[in-house]
């Protein structure tokens, strides 16, 4: 299983749209398009994933650098996420000691 990168969408790129785009190199399992928490916009990016990982490095060489809907994409092996260490209860803060 593959999962790839896709930055640089335009705001009006579908989920289908962007898997349409993938599925003429191979099979295309999930796309996901990473939208803004609050407003439900897209952020601009997102990510495909494909079963084979020869058809998968297909689309990324023949799709990088390619024009979608006004764009032209940024497609690359998709890194796996940073742990952002999260939880605890935020930094700082208190009162100042003069």
């Amino acid at each position: 299983m593959s999962r790839i990168y896709v930055g640089n969408l335009s705001f009006s790129t579908t989920e289908d749209a962007l898997s349409d785009v993938f599925g003429e190199h191979g099979e295309v399992t999930d796309v996901v398009i990473v939208t803004d928490r609050e407003t439900g916009r897209s952020r601009g990016f997102g990510f495909v994933e494909m079963p084979d990982d020869a058809q998968a490095q297909a689309a990324i060489e023949a799709l990088n650098g390619q024009d979608v809907d006004g764009r032209t994409l940024t497609v690359n092996e998709a890194r796996p996420r940073e742990d952002r260490g999260g939880g605890g209860g935020g930094g700082g803060g208190g009162r100042r000691q003069w």
